[in-house]
């Protein structure tokens, strides 16, 4: 396999110092990223998308036009971000002391929380994170959610607050669906796409053994 080229930064993007970009990936325009920021292997940042310091982006990562990625945040390989999500980080967040005469440091204190987005997973257009939880591998949030809790692996989350719904496979299509609320079991399930096999035992879902190779499609 051969190198990657060097990284490719847009003239307007914003590069602040102590940023690593990894080789293969793409910063458009008008991108703002934070002192201390890593990017991997192969990432692409859409135009007007903000990284915090700090945060940790793994390889192969997509992240969409106007994204804010607030400090606290590690975003782990092949993950997508959509157009418009916005995390945060803070729960309970004031501008000012409670005198009003001083604003309110903007380093991180105790009320500071990390997320975690987990290898695989999916975040649709315009959802809002919320702070101190996980998305699980493989999950995907649907567009406009607001997630206020952690979503397991596999897990398919939508509305506000997000509430799971179904099981999603790693190649992203539907295997399962449920009532929010609902403890599912079920011994197997299949993806009619890729063939791969999972398993929901009290709602929790757990892959059944390794990803299969995509398959053939027909010629017509």
């Amino acid at each position: 396999m051969p190198p990657l080229p060097p990284p490719r930064i847009h003239p307007s993007a914003i590069i602040e110092r102590d940023v690593t970009i990894g080789p293969g990936s793409s910063v458009w325009d008008a991108v703002h990223i934070r002192h201390g920021a890593t990017l991997g292997e192969q990432c692409i940042v859409g135009e007007k998308s903000y990284i915090a310091y700090d945060v940790r982006i793994g390889h192969r990562v997509k992240i969409n036009a106007m994204v804010y990625i607030c400090y606290g945040v590690t975003i782990e390989d092949g993950v997508m971000i959509s157009a418009g999500a916005i995390f945060t980080n803070d729960v309970f967040p004031r501008a000012t002391t409670p005198d009003l005469r001083e604003l309110r440091s903007s380093a991180p204190d105790e009320e500071t929380q990390q997320t975690l987005v987990a290898a695989g997973a999916t975040i649709g257009a315009g959802c809002t994170i919320g702070s101190n939880l996980r998305i699980g591998r493989f999950a995907m949030v649907g567009m406009g959610s607001v997630v206020t809790r952690d979503v397991g692996d596999f897990q398919l989350v939508v509305g506000n607050p997000a509430r799971s719904i179904g099981a999603v496979c790693c190649c992203g299509h539907p295997v399962a669906r449920w009532t929010p609320g609902e403890a599912v079991d079920l011994a197997r399930c299949e993806c009619g796409k890729c063939g791969a096999a999972y398993a929901v035992s009290g709602g929790v879902v757990t892959q059944l053994g390794s990803t299969p190779a995509p398959r053939e499609t027909a010629s017509s």
